[in-house]
């Protein structure tokens, strides 16, 4: 067993084990990649101020986000194609946070289904919608999620169009993998990869396939998704499904004061700062540099999490110290989760909880509670002065 000690032991791990087309469809952003790489590099402007002769004893790093309890202020995002990163992976994650106590999202284009995961997890999860032009069929998905006992759903804003993710068209990528000698000279590499899905019956977009109309396997489903993500998804839109729901609404992909202040005046219970990770519009802020004007915005009237970059327990701490309540991992988890499986995951929010909880312990605080913008060294201009 190796000795994992950072993300980046896992990641390392996770691009030997699992076959080039599904690392590259995680690692990887929209045209040149500049905000792919600055969600990450970004972090690394903010400085932490170092405090000592503080009574560091009966730390925590407890909180809730949208009301839940949780072990602390991490939720796993939505991330499609989990189960092709590693056999059952939807499962795999949600049982590792569920046992952790943190939040797990499933994704629409998860490839097990919201079924499946509420038949074999504990904890209830978190559901992520993508808005399609069929909308029976997304009245439907809604209903399943509520009848899964989903907490929360999770409404992306951000996919209207798909953005353009160079690797993956060369890559051919599709589920099942598109027979190329590429593709299979790589795929036969992968044996520990390969072993774990010819042991699953779970190999497609299992909350579609069957669910949606004229969708009946893998070569249908591809001619359906392409024609499915719906441009006319406005804010009176975003009203009726939080209708639909009922319940918990979190809108993910805000980057723009304007529209957290649109999401608040909607009734969103929290909104996601978010740039799908750096795989939708090139050239946009990064998440962690977008938040403080948000904010300012709306900060002290909903709440705010932060998703995209983050790799560390550190860059939690920055963000909860400049005011989010809670963040999203992605990638993070998902090095894992391809790497070890259900234990990579946990391993994952074990390193991450061990950075937090020690880098705020030396800061000076006790409790994610208490974290604010006093333990940082924030680069005057960080979040732009653009005319």
């Amino acid at each position: 067993m190796p000795v994992i000690t950072c993300i980046e032991d896992l990641r390392r791990i996770y691009e030997r084990r699992v076959p080039k087309m599904f690392y590259d469809y995680a690692e990887t952003g929209s045209w040149t990649e500049q905000t792919f790489r600055e969600n990450t590099t970004d972090f690394a402007d903010i400085k932490l101020r170092q405090r000592v002769a503080v009574d560091m004893e009966g730390r925590s790093t407890a909180t809730q986000m949208i009301g839940q309890d949780v072990a602390m202020p991490v939720a796993l995002a939505p991330v499609g194609l989990t189960g092709m990163q590693c056999a059952d992976g939807e499962i795999k994650a949600a049982r590792a946070a569920g046992k952790f106590g943190v939040p797990y999202t499933l994704s629409t284009m998860s490839i097990c289904s919201i079924e499946d995961v509420a038949e074999n997890t504990e904890k209830p999860f978190w559901f992520q919608l993508y808005v399609m032009r069929d909308e029976d069929y997304i009245a439907r998905l809604i209903q399943r999620a509520k009848d899964a006992k989903c907490s929360a759903m999770v409404l992306t804003l951000d996919l209207q169009i798909l953005g353009q993710r160079h690797k993956d068209l060369k890559n051919g990528l599709s589920t099942p993998p598109k027979p190329t000698l590429r593709n299979m000279i790589n795929l036969s590499t992968k044996w520990q990869w390969g072993m774990g899905m010819l042991g699953t019956k779970r190999r497609q977009f299992g909350n579609i396939v069957g669910h949606a109309k004229d969708v009946a396997d893998m070569s249908s489903l591809m001619d359906w998704t392409a024609k499915q993500f719906d441009p006319r998804l406005d804010w009176e839109k975003v009203k009726e499904y939080k209708r639909q729901w009922g319940g918990k609404l979190i809108l993910k992909g805000i980057l723009d004061a304007e529209d957290a202040r649109m999401a608040l005046s909607v009734g969103a219970d929290a909104i996601v700062v978010s740039n799908h990770g750096g795989r939708q519009l090139d050239g946009a802020l990064s998440a962690i540099r977008a938040l403080p004007e948000i904010m300012d915005a709306v900060g002290d009237k909903i709440e705010v999490h932060l998703d995209s970059g983050i790799r560390s327990g550190q860059d939690v701490l920055k963000a909860l110290a400049m005011g989010a309540t809670g963040t999203f991992i992605g990638r993070a988890y998902i090095y894992g989760l391809g790497a070890m499986g259900e234990q990579g995951v946990t391993r994952a929010l074990e390193v991450i909880h061990k950075e937090l909880d020690t880098s705020m312990a030396l800061c000076g605080r006790k409790s994610v509670r208490d974290l604010d913008r006093d333990i940082l060294l924030i680069p005057k201009g960080f979040s732009g002065e653009w005319e």
